[in-house]
């Protein structure tokens, strides 16, 4: 259950802080289905390398939140191995592209990687692509951390307790969005979501925090993403006229944007929520000016602080988006920390020991002042550039941010500072 908890608008810059209760911790041996798998002592310490590949969107409908996420593995690398790597060497990465869900690009991406002997990879981006690799990296006894997949089934999914990610589960992005389309007045609401794991999972999380708090879902369309027209899924919308409309995909939604102006529900007669999927600041650079002024939409996650976008346009200096590159830096410094601490470099011995550097010890930030407190023998409780993380035993983040963002005339929302904050707990 999920309390949500008003507190004034104190500052503009905002972000909704979902503090989750962890369960009790595993013994060896008996760690159940998606838990995170303690450390073996007789596990095999590898070759003192630490190999990191990514499995990330160079191309299809994601391809956009490609730039910020490799930016955060390289910035995350760049410091890591400054610092003097790990295990006392500098880590080796390996990039590969993820494609989408209508391809087998991230199937062969993985086996080259698992040919490299990549010890973690990072990604996929899409939840339905990390699903559709899960157990090809997990059998293999590799680490699988997405900075970005917030599907449920990754909760209670078999994955030898070798799955983690720095993004919250979607049930709390829904919940966070379907409050905030009632609390701004709309008593009808229209949901326009892409047909998948993804798209589905976000649009029931709305229409059920919508409902409960007295709202009513007049019109769902889950519709094909790969669609070439969307103008009949937008006319069932146009035909209950609701005050509200929520857009719950991928890059296809500024299809979805042209029909919706051609079919006069715009932006300054109805009102537009998005989500993490789609927010962006270069999908929608053709659209007419003012056609996204006043969206709203929601991205998990804590707001990209200036000084890190800073950073991260020091590897990357033509980077317009910053969606997940926190996640992305956080789940890469992760990696390397729970590496140092296992003394060790196999997914198995990786695994064992990224719930313990997560949470419970000394707090620290960054790679080398986290790895100075192992070297000296203490434990640590990293606080990353995303937010705590403190991973629960099933790997999904306990403590999570929601940033809620607005478009302004010129197409774009500021990533680094959300509109207004709302904090909540979740009783676990």
């Amino acid at each position: 259950m999920i309390r949500i908890l008003r507190a004034p608008l104190a500052v503009t810059a905002a972000a909704l802080a979902l503090a989750a209760c962890s369960p009790g911790g595993t013994t060896a041996g008996t760690a159940p289905s998606g838990s995170a798998q303690p450390p073996s002592a007789t596990a095999p310490q590898g070759d003192g390398t630490l190999r990191v590949g990514t499995v990330l969107p160079q191309t299809g409908s994601l391809a956009y939140l490609g730039p910020p996420m490799f930016g955060g593995v390289d910035l995350a690398l760049k410091e890591i191995n400054e610092a003097g790597g790990v295990l006392g060497k500098p880590v080796q990465k390996s990039d590969t592209d993820s494609g989408d869900s209508t391809t087998n690009i991230a199937s062969q991406s993985v086996d080259k990687l698992l040919a490299q002997k990549a010890d973690a990879i990072i990604g996929a981006a899409s939840s339905s692509v990390s699903e559709s690799v899960i157990d090809k990296i997990t059998r293999a006894g590799v680490v699988q951390f997405s900075p970005a997949n917030t599907s449920d089934k990754f909760t209670t999914i078999e994955d030898k307790g070798l799955y983690f990610r720095t993004a919250p589960p979607d049930k709390l992005q829904g919940r966070v969005l379907g409050d905030l389309v009632v609390s701004d007045g709309n008593d009808t609401i229209g949901i326009l979501a892409m047909q998948d794991s993804y798209g589905s999972g976000l649009a029931d999380q709305v229409t059920k925090t919508a409902q409960d708090g007295g709202a009513e879902v007049v019109e769902r369309v889950d519709y094909d993403p790969k669609a070439a027209d969307f103008s009949a899924d937008v006319a069932k919308i146009k035909a209950k006229n609701p005050k509200g409309i929520v857009l719950i995909g991928f890059e296809e939604t500024a299809k979805v944007v042209q029909e919706l102006v051609k079919q006069g529900l715009t932006s300054d007669k109805y009102k537009w929520y998005m989500v993490d999927g789609n927010m962006s600041n270069t999908n929608f650079v053709k659209t007419p000016k003012g056609t996204m002024d006043g969206v709203k939409g929601t991205v998990p996650g804590a707001e990209a602080p200036e000084a890190f976008q800073k950073r991260l346009l020091q590897v990357n200096p033509k980077l317009t988006e910053y969606t997940y590159a926190a996640e992305s830096y956080d789940a890469v410094t992760l990696v390397a920390l729970a590496a140092e601490a296992a003394k060790a470099d196999t997914g198995t011995a990786i695994a064992g020991k990224l719930v313990d550097v997560s949470k419970g010890g000394t707090k620290c930030t960054g790679f080398k002042e986290c790895a100075d407190l192992l070297k000296a023998g203490s434990d640590i409780d990293y606080d990353g550039v995303s937010g705590p993380v403190d991973f629960n035993d099933v790997g999904d983040p306990s403590v999570a941010t929601i940033g809620v963002y607005q478009y302004g005339p010129d197409n774009k929302f500021n990533a680094a500072k959300a509109t207004e904050y709302r904090r909540g707990a979740i009783d676990g």
